[in-house]
């Protein structure tokens, strides 16, 4: 199995991504992905411009646990998730999470687990540059809410 968790501050290739985590497993019947991308509107306010910083070690504990959990709870055979750093501008690739599985159910369950999870849990922080100042993005109401369906579900 290849690392499942990277933090890096360079782009990814998805397709590259993906063609890497299919070709570990001839009984992958479902690839299943989502791509986060920065916005240039958050809240109201135009984003110009964004800054993600995270705790070294402990997210990618942090994210290999919600890995772990998702494989415990779906037959899935492998997931990937890449999560960018530094300075990004509107448009750019944020992160990526990818699962793959015998079954699409599964694939979907899983990564839909995976981000709803790494977007409450994972110990990132985003500051947002706009026209009125640089400001830090407070959690959302929304993402705690996708979160409380898996502790129900699960």
């Amino acid at each position: 199995m290849t690392a499942r968790v990277r933090i890096q501050a360079e782009d990814f290739d998805l397709a590259r991504e993906v063609a890497a985590l299919r070709a570990t497993n001839a009984k992958v019947g479902g690839v299943v992905t989502f791509l986060g991308t920065v916005r240039d509107l958050n809240e109201g306010a135009q984003v110009a411009a964004m800054e993600l910083e995270h705790y070294p070690g402990m997210t990618e504990a942090s994210i290999e646990a919600i890995i772990d959990q998702a494989q415990a709870r779906w037959p899935i055979f492998d997931a990937l998730v890449i999560h960018r750093v530094g300075p990004l501008l509107p448009q750019d690739q944020i992160v990526l999470v990818a699962v793959t599985s015998a079954h699409r159910g599964e694939a979907f369950a899983a990564c839909e687990f995976i981000i709803d999870y790494l977007k409450t849990e994972a110990p990132f922080w985003k500051k947002e540059q706009t026209p009125e100042g640089a400001r830090w993005v407070d959690a959302r109401v929304s993402d705690d809410v996708a979160l409380d369906k898996w502790r129900v579900a699960g």
